[in-house]
């Protein structure tokens, strides 16, 4: 039902898919998401992870983003129940929280999701990033929902963050790429056991800031 692989991305990551819901949530319309899913486990670039920028260490903000804030969003109600039921099981927060909502919530599909982004797919790479090797991150979560792909980021202090906008965007970004489904068929959040912040991501939005 869960199938995983574990990468070495300078970190410890485990990567794992429900495969009966992403069967079920992608046939219609996300194919492309599947089929990215499932190459993850025959191949993936490492050495890009070793080498270029990371989105979770961006640091800068994006203002031109809508985005709005809930306090009683139901993946916050979720990460509540993760942490409780899951605190022996495991050492970290996030796994606490990731396992769970795999497990039981029916919209998540996908853990640590490995995306990246190479210079050529963006306008200005080099100036955004600093950069000529390719972006890299991993989603915490990936939920489907509302006919939208949700790209989630679990933040213990979520009302904090100064950059998890900007972190989620290009993690949109590079699923986008990924995939071959644009932009525009994604949400973005983060997210605590109090607080969700959400926003839509749009291709407008990178060419404004830029």
């Amino acid at each position: 039902m869960i199938k995983q692989k574990q990468f070495w991305h300078g970190w410890k990551y485990d990567y794992s898919v429900h495969e009966k819901k992403a069967g079920e949530l992608l046939c219609s319309g996300f194919s492309g998401l599947n089929e990215y899913m499932n190459c993850l486990f025959k191949s993936c670039p490492d050495k890009y992870f070793l080498e270029g920028p990371r989105s979770s260490k961006l640091r800068f903000q994006m203002p031109n983003l809508d985005i709005r804030r809930h306090n009683d969003h139901d993946i916050s109600l979720l990460t509540s129940y993760g942490l409780g039921i899951n605190a022996e099981r495991f050492s970290s927060e996030h796994l606490k929280v990731q396992m769970f909502m795999l497990e039981n919530d029916r919209h998540t599909v996908a853990i640590e999701v490995p995306v990246w982004l190479l210079p050529e797919e963006t306008d200005r790479f080099s100036h955004l990033f600093r950069e000529e090797k390719p972006l890299t991150g991993h989603i915490d979560l990936l939920r489907i929902e509302g006919n939208k792909i949700w790209v989630w980021d679990y933040k213990p202090n979520a009302d904090r963050e100064k950059y998890a906008a900007t972190q989620t965007y290009f993690y949109a970004l590079m699923l986008s790429k990924r995939a071959g489904i644009p932009i525009e068929n994604f949400m973005c959040g983060w997210f605590d056991s109090a607080n969700a912040f959400v926003f839509k991501p749009e291709t407008k939005q990178l060419k404004e800031f830029i």
